[in-house]
């Protein structure tokens, strides 16, 4: 059953696992260890790419903080129910989303390789929209 509680639940697991995976990009980027690709085998060339950062910024960095700004209000939401706090998770879910479409696009049709992180975190983004969504449509 589809309950506030069950939405924030999820809304916490799947921004914990977003977090995860983009502060692991985030330390390979800042400590420039290669990345282990099991299924793809492009990680290090889209990490390492043009693409990877704005100015001096990993986007993996904007990532991770965008899954723990879910995660936050989130947590706030479970303490005192207020439906602002869902409206700006989903409002930050769209910009999340459509940044991983272009992201999508760029390994497919500039940079020509894939990284199973970043598409993991994009799927995990359209994820929390999908339940964002849900949620904001029940309110």
């Amino acid at each position: 059953m589809l309950t506030s509680r069950n939405l924030s639940l999820t809304l916490l697991a799947l921004s914990f696992i977003g977090f995860a995976d983009a502060s692991f990009l985030t330390i390979k980027h800042y400590t420039g260890g290669s990345i282990p690709c099991s299924i793809l085998d492009g990680c290090d060339t889209v990490t390492r790419s043009a693409y990877s950062t704005i100015g001096p910024v990993p986007v993996a960095l904007l990532g991770a903080l965008f899954y723990l700004t879910v995660f936050a209000l989130t947590l706030l939401y479970l303490q005192q129910p207020n439906q602002k706090l869902i409206k700006i998770i989903w409002l930050l879910a769209i910009f999340a989303f459509l940044a991983s479409l272009g992201f999508i696009y760029l390994q497919a049709f500039v940079i020509n390789a894939w990284c199973l992180y970043c598409l993991g975190s994009a799927l995990t983004s359209t994820l929390i929209l999908v339940v964002a969504t849900v949620f904001v449509r029940r309110a």
